[in-house]
């Protein structure tokens, strides 16, 4: 069964960088995959963030992080990984990844009812 496990989050201060990490667990290839972030702050939903397709290397985008966050993908290393500066109060939560349903992509904005082989998450605090 397809596991994904993240990685990588913290406690930043506001303007600061974090870089997640997203690892598909071995015996599964990433080259066929996209792979979706989310996050989750206190009390609210669980919002898309950022996509990569699996086959043209498509990347999406959130409005409230574009320009400040980048998602990539390390095929040989079976991670996608999601670089993110500038950060913000409002940054804060728990960030998963996940895959779609279809193995290759998902329609934006991301739903979280698209997606599956949920991690585990990484906690992520931007505070002064």
């Amino acid at each position: 069964q397809l596991q994904l496990v993240e990685s990588g989050g913290g406690l930043v201060q506001p303007g600061g960088s974090l870089r997640l990490s997203c690892v598909v667990s071995s015996g599964f290839s990433l080259d066929y995959y996209a792979i979706g972030w989310f996050r989750q702050a206190p009390g609210k939903e669980r919002e898309g963030v950022s996509l990569i397709s699996s086959s043209d290397l498509g990347t999406y985008y959130a409005d409230s992080v574009k320009g400040r966050f980048t998602i990539s993908r390390d095929n040989a290393k079976n991670t996608v990984y999601l670089q993110m500066n500038s950060l913000k109060p409002e940054d804060t939560g728990v960030y998963y990844c996940a895959v779609p349903h279809t193995g290759w992509g998902a329609f934006w904005p991301l739903r979280v009812e698209d997606f599956e082989s949920w991690g585990q998450g990484t906690q992520v605090t931007v505070s002064s």
